[in-house]
């Protein structure tokens, strides 16, 4: 059976463990298992379960070889006054958490659909000490892109997964070009390789790197995108940013 990276950290992941219902009475099964999956759904939105995921995700990263490339450029623009959009597929994020909490002293923002996972990887982040807006293009997609907006202007500083929370994979999303026009943000798009790594049986593929594996974490160019009305010059704008970054996704 493969990965499922909607399942990665889920209840239908669990769903099949050897500690599910027992009882030979069919009845019985169905009740159990209801009662399983609503026990289960507690437990992984729990402040238990979200501090041990947390450190469990920080243990696993530690085992990882980073090397990160070319952050310098982005880094001095934000320092001197700049605001910066880190951009990635939903297939690469994860080997990037473990960096990523270096940038706490920023107060960066971060927008994580309002789905059961998403609960679950928004605790994550804001252990990491980035500020979360739950939504998505799938839900809660305006409210979220005008908090991000928002926070985007007091601290400079946020990251956005371009086909996230379900794709399709290799598609970015319009949303982040309208966060760059409204916050006068640079676009940084980055990357994830691994030597070693699994693939999720899943539609982007999930990149998850094998420990003590060789990790680089690439920070590509400083891109703007000048706020236009017209549709079709918007339109190559993102298509400009989809051709930049769909040579680093991992078919």
């Amino acid at each position: 059976m493969g990965y499922n990276p909607d399942n990665f950290w889920s209840v239908s992941a669990l769903r099949h463990s050897p500690f599910g219902p027992t009882n030979n009475c069919a009845a019985s099964r169905r009740k159990g298992k209801g009662h399983l999956k609503i026990n289960l759904k507690h437990l992984l939105k729990s402040e238990l379960f979200i501090s041990f995921l947390y450190r469990f995700i920080r243990a696993y990263a530690w085992t990882l070889r980073l090397r990160v490339e070319n952050e310098k450029p982005w880094l001095a623009h934000l320092e001197g006054g700049g605001s910066v959009l880190l951009c990635a597929w939903h297939q690469q994020f994860f080997a990037a958490i473990r960096h990523f909490r270096t940038y706490h002293r920023f107060n960066p923002t971060i927008m994580i659909s309002r789905s059961n996972d998403g609960s679950m990887i928004a605790g994550v982040a804001e252990r990491t000490g980035w500020h979360t807006v739950r939504g998505s293009s799938s839900k809660g997609g305006k409210t979220a892109l005008r908090d991000v907006i928002a926070s985007l202007n007091r601290s400079n500083l946020a990251a956005h997964i371009v086909d996230g929370p379900r794709g399709p994979s290799g598609k970015v999303k319009a949303g982040v070009i309208r966060l760059a026009h409204r916050t006068g943000s640079v676009i940084v798009p980055f990357s994830v390789s691994a030597e070693n790594g699994w693939h999720f049986n899943s539609w982007d593929k999930f990149l998850l790197p094998k420990p003590f594996s060789k990790v680089r974490l690439t920070f590509g160019p400083l891109l703007r995108f000048e706020p236009t009305k017209d549709a079709t010059v918007f339109e190559e704008q993102r298509l400009r940013l989809e051709n930049i970054m769909r040579p680093t996704l991992i078919s």
